[in-house]
């Protein structure tokens, strides 16, 4: 069987050279590469002196945007091309950096293990494949006769199935060894599970820093320059930027809507005339990662799906398909494959709502009209005549650097990465084109980002300094006040003080009280305090609290002995999951990365100029 994987590896290298040579190319001809600084040798980043390339960066991040393009059936915006880049290069600094661990442990593979797993061990996506389910479930049998297939050996899947058991098993043995002594005592799963299920209920009186006036306490320079020199990390900035953006909406009208329906009926009624609906899910439906499935969205409980297509669910028998059902995401036919239990096979056909082909004329034309006025030029004012010319308002707003561009809670596409991607102020974008219409940027201002300096930080710091001497000041006052309280009540004491009280629905320590987000110390207080009497004042970073228990419920240890096993098995797992995300994040905090990633795409930048 591994000589049959790698018979079929010399189609797949064909593949993956004509994929690399592919990327190479459109890296150059994109500018991604550029012609002189940046060539196929140049390095992306360094960790611990192994060089991750340029050219396998722009390879997995198109391999990426291709998968995220099948799935979705749209292009890809700045926004998600900028989130794909990163996560290519974490996944890249990541396997550098488990490579080095493996050669250090000596963690090796062998072929007698990569056959083993590959006969009894599918990976999860294979498992998920319909054609090799029997009832919704994974068909074992099913699966051993597809290995044994002209089919995978041509197809190049054992190969595939090769290298990526070559990835996954040495990550298996390295995670075995980091977590494998991973126990939970009878007496942490007990403190774990008092933990989710005590409960308390308190009333509390709130000594907040507005109470104490500016002029009470006093922040020095020294102190501002102490709180700056030993928190300067808090400082660090993302980039600012203010844009000018235009919009040409691709405004879709009940007109629209009616023919997209129109469309659903006349695809049921072929169906229902004897048309196999899978065949027409491949054809026409608008969720491709479905559509190549037949329109199977698989097996699972109630509450997968937006309501509208809960609803229509429900009121389906086996093999019945719906009438067209509108969802935000457009009109579906559903057709239930199989129910058992709360479990539900479906199938489903999307058609998206979309302007009709005059009106999609109308608006393209107004788009090139805006194109040819604004597009790509460092002369300002054309934006602005641009849009009075096409009677277009303009919208103006600040982004921040790695986040995307919202304007009361439309978002808009591609304007924020390309604001700092090399724009200079004054400049405009290209013309995005993106689903639901065009975008034309400018851009009026940029502060890159950084270390904010002293001057820029000492407002803020100032301002946290003062507050939290002012919780300082705050503490006499509360403590007369929790005096007065216990020998009276916490309500006889807040009329006479003018305070107010505050009382909690019953709250977990998992779960804290929303009244108490300020003072987090008070929720853990509550469950070791005695009950009905005042406490002393409990100070945290944001108010000081005075609290009264008025009631606590213990969890049941009959309870928890009933779920013992079932606890006992999800907290080492997640026990484990959180020992092996420690031990990455820490192999990644000592390792010395060199991130190069914005010098080498200013270089392309500048030779593509």
């Amino acid at each position: 069987m591994l000589q049959a994987m790698r018979a079929s590896a010399k189609y797949i290298w064909i593949i993956i050279v004509v994929l690399f040579v592919g990327g190479f190319l459109l890296a150059q001809t994109s500018g991604l590469l550029g012609r002189a600084p940046v060539t196929s040798t140049t390095a992306v980043a360094s960790v611990n002196g192994e060089d991750i390339l340029a050219t396998t960066w722009y390879q997995a991040t198109q391999n990426l945007e291709q998968e995220e393009t099948q799935r979705s059936n749209q292009s890809i915006s700045l926004d998600e091309r900028a989130r794909l880049q990163d996560q290519a290069y974490d996944q890249l600094v990541s396997d550098a950096l488990l490579r080095q661990e493996y050669r250090r442990r000596g963690i090796t593979v062998s072929d007698d293990e990569i056959l083993q797993a590959a006969r009894f061990s599918p990976p999860p996506q294979l498992m998920q494949a319909p054609d090799l389910q029997t009832d919704g479930q994974f068909d074992p049998a099913k699966y051993q006769r597809f290995l044994s297939s002209p089919m995978a050996k041509q197809g190049g899947l054992l190969f595939q199935l090769e290298q990526y058991y070559r990835s996954e098993i040495p990550k298996e043995k390295l995670f075995d060894q980091i977590a494998s002594d991973v126990y939970v005592s009878d007496e942490q799963l007990w403190r774990r599970f008092q933990d989710a299920n005590d409960t308390a209920q308190v009333t509390f009186v709130a000594f907040v820093p507005e109470r104490v006036p500016d002029s009470a306490v006093r922040v020095s320079d020294d102190e501002v320059r102490a709180y700056y020199d030993t928190h300067k990390k808090l400082f660090d900035r993302p980039g600012n930027a203010k844009v000018s953006v235009i919009i040409v909406p691709r405004t879709v009208t009940s007109a629209d809507s009616a023919a997209v329906r129109a469309r659903a009926a006349a695809l049921r009624a072929r169906i229902l005339g004897g048309e196999k609906f899978a065949d027409v899910a491949r054809a026409e439906s608008a969720d491709s990662a479905s559509a190549i499935n037949g329109g199977s969205l698989g097996a699972g409980p109630k509450g997968r799906f937006v309501p509208a297509f809960e609803a229509a669910m429900s009121g389906l028998k086996t093999g019945e398909i719906s009438q067209p059902v509108l969802t935000p995401f457009g009109y579906h036919l559903i057709k239930i494959d199989a129910r058992k239990g709360d479990t539900t096979t479906v199938s489903h056909i999307l058609l998206r709502i979309q302007q009709s082909d005059s009106a999609a004329s109308r608006t393209d034309r107004r788009a090139d009209s805006l194109a040819r006025m604004a597009a790509s030029t460092d002369q300002p004012a054309k934006f602005d005549e641009a849009a009075r010319a096409l009677q277009i308002p303009i919208i103006r707003a600040p982004v921040v650097e790695g986040n995307t561009l919202t304007v009361n809670g439309q978002y808009i596409p591609s304007v924020g990465p390309w604001a700092f991607q090399g724009a200079k102020p004054g400049e405009t974008s290209e013309l995005f084109d993106a689903e639901d219409g065009y975008y034309l940027a400018r851009l009026d201002s940029l502060t890159p980002g950084g270390t904010l300096s002293l001057d820029q930080a000492k407002q803020d710091i100032r301002a946290y300094l003062l507050r939290q001497k002012k919780i300082d000041a705050l503490l006499p006052q509360a403590r007369n006040y929790a005096k007065v309280a216990a020998a009276s009540s916490l309500e006889q004491a807040a009329k006479l003080m003018g305070m107010q009280v505050v009382s909690t629905k019953p709250f977990t320590r998992v779960t804290g009280a929303p009244e108490l987000t300020q003072a987090p110390e008070a929720v853990g207080a509550a469950f070791s305090l005695p009950l009905h009497i005042v406490s002393e004042p409990i100070r945290s970073t944001g108010e000081v609290v005075v609290e009264r228990v008025d009631s606590r419920i213990p969890a049941s240890r009959a309870a928890f002995e009933a779920k013992k096993d079932a606890l006992r098995a999800q907290a080492i797992q997640q026990l484990r999951q959180a020992r092996v995300r420690d031990f990455l994040s820490n192999l990644k905090a000592v390792a010395k990365i060199d991130d190069k990633r914005k010098q080498v795409e200013a270089s392309a930048r500048r030779t593509t100029q």
